[in-house]
Formats: structure tokens, sequence, C-alpha cells
């Protein structure tokens, strides 16, 4: 089975008519940024997940950084990160002075397990303030165990939602709830990079049940300015004579930073998000068509476990391939695939392997986090593909694996 002409990236966007439209509506308007389309894109995400609170920013780098941030870690306190995942959820804890503790994960879901934040606390929660379970691929982790550990440690809880928007997981409650409808006090995060459910470009999000956590969110991710006279510490200068505020009048309290997110980049957030069902299930249909197609090859090829207690909202398509028995190393696979048109993605390198954290914390043995990085390969996932492009990509798969042995 031949495509001519096509690259199959590992993932992609798919942008309509009435996205580009979103956003020309927006270009023909009176505001580029800090205009309608941010609370507009807002309260829809808000609405979507069943949180209180939406807080729309520049990636979701910078949403794990404002989560930080709101909680007002610093030097001397610790958070927990599992090692499988992106560099942004630890980098987060060093961006505000504090220490990350790498917990290990189940080597056939990527996922952080009770027992894994157990051996990472080690008996031992002083100064670990915040807990970054992160919902890989589009699966959750169980937070029905996990918020019981935390919850005795004192430990808030941000989970690092990037990945699942549109899916569900058990709560603490045992009840199914979107992602990102948080527990008390705690943080969900999101990203909107291309590759993700919905696009909007760059562009990230935190939803929270907490007026205050959201409150202090909004204004960090705006320089730390304060406009509400109610607000205000310097009288002599906040007021005029007669004790009205002036009216160009603002305040600084804390350090903030430009982490916002423009109208633009909302517009299609919003015109997006509207389409998120049916992406969650084009996606879900063809993570089952590779099911399917790869089915005979197991072991040596298996698509990641699915877990229970979660409805997935596929993100990225992974499978667990044995290179060794297949006679090839993963790089050559990389390189043959690429050559025939299609792409594919390691997520991730274990971030307590990256130079700069063995520098701080040393060598740590997270066998789980070995494991699975030694096996996995992302293969193309997007709403677009065809049953015959997926048919296409196992092919390949298989011929290159042959190849090997």
């Amino acid at each position: 089975m031949a495509i001519e002409s096509k690259f199959l990236p590992y993932g992609r966007q798919q942008i309509d008519e009435d996205d580009i439209a979103a956003v020309v509506r927006v270009l023909r308007g009176d505001f580029l940024t800090t205009g309608p389309s941010v609370a507009a894109f807002e309260a829809a995400l808000a609405s979507r997940v069943g949180a209180r609170y939406a807080v729309v920013c520049s990636s979701g780098t910078a949403a794990l950084h404002l989560a930080m941030m709101a909680l007002q870690l610093g030097p001397g306190d610790r958070g927990i990160v599992p090692s499988v995942t992106f560099l942004a959820t630890a980098n987060c804890l060093r961006y505000v002075g504090a220490d990350v503790l790498f917990a290990d994960v189940d080597p056939k879901t990527g996922l952080m397990t009770e027992d894994t934040l157990a051996d990472a606390l080690n008996g031992d929660s002083a100064n670990v303030r915040v807990c970054l379970p992160v919902h890989i691929n589009g699966q959750t982790v169980d937070m029905s165990a996990i918020a019981p550990v935390c919850e005795k440690g004192g430990i808030s809880i941000v989970e690092d939602a990037c990945h699942a928007l549109g899916g569900a997981s058990r709560r603490a409650s045992g009840e199914m709830a979107p992602v990102g409808t948080t527990d008390p006090g705690g943080m969900a995060v999101f990203s909107f990079h291309p590759v993700k459910t919905i696009a909007m470009g760059e562009g990230g999000a935190i939803t929270t049940d907490d007026p205050e956590l959201d409150g202090r969110m909004r204004i960090l991710r705006n320089i730390g300015m304060v406009r509400e006279p109610s607000a205000f510490r310097e009288s002599r200068q906040a007021y005029d004579e007669q004790g009205n505020p002036n009216p160009w009048y603002y305040e600084m309290h804390d350090l903030g930073y430009n982490l916002r997110a423009s109208d633009l980049h909302c517009a299609l957030g919003l015109s997006q998000i509207n389409k998120l069902d049916r992406f969650v299930e084009a996606r879900g249909e063809r993570v089952e068509w590779y099911r399917e197609i790869l089915s005979p090859y197991a072991p040596t090829v298996a698509p990641i476990r699915q877990v229970a207690g979660c409805r997935p909202a596929w993100h990225l398509f992974v499978v667990q391939i044995d290179f060794r028995a297949a006679g090839i190393n993963r790089a050559t696979v990389i390189r043959e695939l690429h050559g025939v048109g299609v792409g594919t993605q390691v997520h991730y390198l274990p971030v307590h392997r990256q130079p700069y954290f063995r520098n701080l914390y040393g060598d740590i043995d997270l066998p789980g986090a070995d494991e699975y990085y030694d096996r996995v390969l992302s293969l193309p996932l997007f709403p677009d593909m065809t049953r015959q492009d997926v048919a296409y990509v196992c092919e390949q798969l298989i011929q290159v694996l042959g190849a090997g042995g």
C-alpha cells in the first residue's frame, strides 16, 4: 500500500474554515489582545471541564509556572514529578527555586501510581508542597488513589493535564469527572500546542475552583499589576485630593511576568473547543484501528496498556516495542520510517536523566521510567488520518521491524 507524496507526522492540528474565520474576525475588530475573546475562551473552557475558573496564558509551560507561583513556592520547598513527562513539568519548580523529587512510573503506562508516589516520599513529606501527576498520552493517573496520599501529607495537587483535555478520571469521591475538575485547593494545567487535542498555536490554561488561586494567577500573568482600588496600598499615590482613585494608577505587589494569551490565540481556541468532542472521538477511533491492525504482532509490538478508571482522550498513540527481539535499534526504525513518509517520536527521555538534573541530584534509580522509555515509540495520530493512513503506518512499521530479523 503506497501513500504518494504524503508525510504523516506523529501529530498535527486540524484547522477548518470556521477556525480561520474566527481569527479573521479578531483581526478586523478592535482588540488583538486583552480583549473579549480571552474571557470568552476562559468561560468556555471552565464550563467544558466543570471548573469554576480558567486562567488562560501563553503556553502550557507558562501555565505550570503560574501554578507554582500561585502556590507561593520557593527555595526550600519540594515538589513531586513523575520522571516520564515533558521537561516543563519539572522545570516549573526550578523557576521558583523549589526542588524536584522524581517519582517512578508504571512501565506499561508511563503513569505515576500510588506506590511510586509513596516510594518517592519514602515516608518523608517534609517541605513537600506540591505533587504534579501527569496524565500522559491521554490516559489519566488514578486520582482516587493519589489524592488521599497527598491530603495526608498536606500536599497540594497540580495535575499536568496537557495531554488529556476531553478525558475523564475517577476522583477521590469515586465518581468519574472531566479532566480539569479539580479537588478542593487543586489545579489542572492544559496545553493548546498544535499537536494537542485542540490548538491555539501556542497557549495554555489553568483550571481551579479556588478563588484565591484564580485571583493570584490573573495578577501574576500580567506583570504583577493590580488596578483594583480596593487592593491599593499606597494611598498618597493612588488617590487625588478628593479621595478618588487616579484613573491611570496601578501597583505591583509581587513580581509577575507577561504570560498573557492574545485574542488571536483565544479566538482560535474558542472555535476549536467547540469541536473537542469530535476530535476526541476521531482520535479514539484511530487508536482502535491501530489496536486491531497491530494485534497479531504482540508482544513484540503492543500498544501501551489501557488503564482502568479513566476515559482517555488520546493525545498520542504509543506502542511498546521489544527492539532487541526485533533485532533492530530504535534510531534505525525512526530513520527508516521517516524515509517512507511516517513521522515518529519518543515521549519522553526520563527527566531525571537530563544533565541539568543529574548535576543537581546525582544519579537516581527509577527502573519503571527506564523500562518505559526503552520501549516506546509514538506513531502518527491526528483526527483527519484515514484508515488507509493507519494501515500504511502499521505496514511500514512491521516491514522495518521484520527487516531487523
